[in-house]
């Protein structure tokens, strides 16, 4: 009977990844000629890619690809900003991070108008005072007009754009992949957007956003990448500072998966020899130097290292005391010479100077440092000679420990017998991390927020409570086409356990189409580019710097991949009694032409009505009332 073959344990390692900086580069000539070619911004939260809406093979894919963050310190000048890939590793600045994101909305136009500069440097824009190419924009879904009307005036007013169109990132995902199939709009469809910071459900109907239905959830891969890192660290103590943001984002990336059904799965791993199949143990940095691990001939060679090591800190150290001795001693024999010419004034003044009292205590200083500086000159030149047990010693007494490294103080330690069996400490195993559960325990934040507090229901829910708004026909035709894209989609398994709630929450026997986007994280980007291929500019979906003028920055021009337009109406308020003019000039008003009636908004009629009408006698102020 053959044994069974032992599980071969799965050992990764972190890349760590290191960003470099990106390059500026040259505006090829077809961007140029004939005409201006749009740039294609993807303003995400998590990572914003920019590229030209161009047809060359060359600049079918974003040139700029980074990190949606900013790193300024305290009192630094703007100039010093270190912004996406400028910053090679976040961890020691992710205190002094920025970005002008709040969820997924922007509202800080600081920063924001940093990541512009940048965009625009890297892309080889020179122009002075303007940026000469229409620009495609993404927002959030049901972006607020607030939000629009600073982004407008950001652009026209700082960098005079010629046109800027906005549209939301997910439907331009939406409507890429579904031309890649080779479905035409107009299209129905329900978009699982999930994002850096959240997530949404966006209802299509007939090739345009239904605005009154979307919903917000929020959680998305920040919520994760946390409720992972706090997994890891309660679980070892010991690697807290190993355990970081950046690491976790690499996991999420690498190592989990979305369980189709998660109470099945997490019983699973219950089983010995499913967790020794599946978990993965991945291996934190160490560093392999151990005492215990070296031979007798290595550690001789070692402390003779040491001690070289400790005999140039100590020449080193006496050469800097012999210099600043010698110095010293030069100005003290400067100030005698000062009292041999006569120069008495000068003398007792550099006296006070070096807080001497008398001619006496100068010649005491000299006397002392002549000896000191004679005594180091000796010491220097006797130093290669000397007896190691003297280094030794000085060893043992602490001096230059500061200068050496850890393992000094364990040299000096006696050594112990041989026969003494020393226990076996893997320090590689020490430094891993068994990912088992937490695998699929982070991504089921996504369906059930209730694991890390939030008090909100999950994405699923969230699809049936907008799916509930509609009538049966309705819903019917928005499940036929059920699009998953974000960078916070991409788990394995994500797509399985939309279609089996899908399957549990439908009537039987209904049909129901579940598909992910080709690339759920760049797919927002290759959409707008097909839009601005596809729509001239200046036509329907842009806004020129003429509508801009004339109708403000909340202005938005409507097309099928954008948010609806919404006016802003602001009713003049009505003047409070006491603001109310003379009877003399009111008279004036109302005797106006009447043609200039239909301008004036209904509570200004009216009051101007009350003005012109027979005056009514007021109420009676008591005596004393104005005092």
């Amino acid at each position: 009977m053959t044994a069974k073959a032992a599980p071969t344990c799965k050992i990764f390692s972190f890349n760590d990844v290191r960003s470099t900086p990106d390059p500026i580069f040259e505006i090829d000539p077809a961007c140029l000629q004939p005409n201006a070619v749009p740039i294609i911004i993807d303003n995400g939260s998590f990572q914003t890619r920019a590229g030209w809406a161009c047809t060359a093979d060359q600049l079918s894919a974003p040139l700029l690809q980074f990190k949606t963050v900013a790193a300024r310190s305290r009192g630094a000048a703007r100039s010093e900003t270190q912004i996406g890939n400028d910053i090679s590793n976040l961890e020691p600045l992710r205190w002094l991070l920025k970005s002008q994101f709040d969820r997924n909305v922007v509202v800080n136009f600081e920063i924001q108008e940093l990541m512009f500069d940048y965009i625009f440097l890297h892309l080889g824009i020179g122009t002075e005072g303007s940026v000469d190419h229409p620009l495609v924009l993404t927002e959030a879904p049901c972006n607020p007009l607030h939000c629009r009307q600073m982004m407008s005036e950001l652009l026209f007013e700082c960098y005079r754009v010629p046109h800027v169109s906005y549209g939301v990132d997910a439907l331009y995902s939406f409507c890429h992949n579904n031309r890649k199939q080779g479905m035409e709009p107009p299209q129905t469809g329900l978009v699982i957007s999930s994002g850096y910071h959240c997530s949404h459900i966006l209802p299509v109907i007939n090739g345009r956003l239904d605005g009154g239905h979307c919903k917000r959830v929020n959680v998305g891969g920040s919520q994760v990448a946390s409720y992972l890192q706090r997994l890891l660290q309660l679980k070892y103590p010991g690697h807290q500072a190993a355990v970081t943001l950046s690491r976790m984002e690499e996991l999420l990336q690498g190592h989990s998966y979305t369980a189709e059904h998660y109470h099945e799965e997490l019983e699973k791993w219950r089983s010995g020899e499913f967790y020794e199949q599946e978990v993965h143990r991945l291996q934190l940095p160490f560093s392999s130097k151990l005492l215990g691990s070296l031979s007798a001939e290595e550690r001789q060679e070692k402390r003779a290292q040491q001690l070289r090591r400790l005999q140039e800190v100590n020449a080193r150290r006496r050469e800097e005391r012999l210099q600043q001795d010698q110095e010293r001693l030069d100005t003290l024999l400067s100030v005698q010479e000062l009292w041999e010419d006569g120069h008495l004034e000068l003398f007792h003044r550099r006296l006070v100077e070096l807080n001497m009292d008398s001619a006496e205590e100068l010649q005491s200083y000299i006397s002392k440092l002549s000896l000191a500086v004679e005594q180091g000159r000796q010491h220097i030149l006797h130093s290669d000679t000397a007896d190691s047990k003297t280094e030794m010693s000085e060893l043992e007494d602490g001096d230059g420990v500061a200068e050496m490294e850890p393992e000094l103080s364990e040299v000096t330690e006696p050594e112990k017998p041989s026969n003494t069996v020393q226990p076996v400490f893997n320090m590689a195993e020490y430094h891993q991390l068994l990912v088992g559960t937490e695998r699929l325990r982070a991504p089921e934040v996504l369906f059930q927020p209730a694991l890390i507090g939030e008090q909100q229901t999950g994405l699923m829910e969230t699809l049936q409570f907008v799916l509930d708004r509609y009538t049966p026909e309705q819903q019917a035709a928005l499940v036929r086409c059920v699009f998953l894209t974000g960078g916070n989609v991409q788990y394995p398994g994500m797509k399985e356990r939309v279609e089996r709630e899908l399957l549990a929450m439908r009537p039987f026997q209904s049909h129901f189409q579940v598909s992910i986007a080709s690339r759920p994280a760049l797919d927002a980007w290759f959409g707008a580019r097909d839009w601005a291929l596809q729509t001239e500019v200046g036509g329907p979906g842009w806004v020129s710097r003429q509508d801009y003028e004339e109708k403000g920055g909340q202005y938005l021009s409507e097309h099928w991949a954008s948010n609806a337009a919404v006016s802003l109406r602001v009713s003049k308020p009505a003047p409070r009694a006491s603001e109310v003019p003379p009877a003399g000039p009111a008279v004036a008003v109302a005797t106006a032409p009447v043609a200039m009636a239909p301008v004036v908004t209904a509570p200004v009629v009216t009051d101007v009505t009350m003005v012109t009408a027979p005056p009514q006698p007021l109420p009676r102020v008591p005596s004393g009332a104005g005092q």
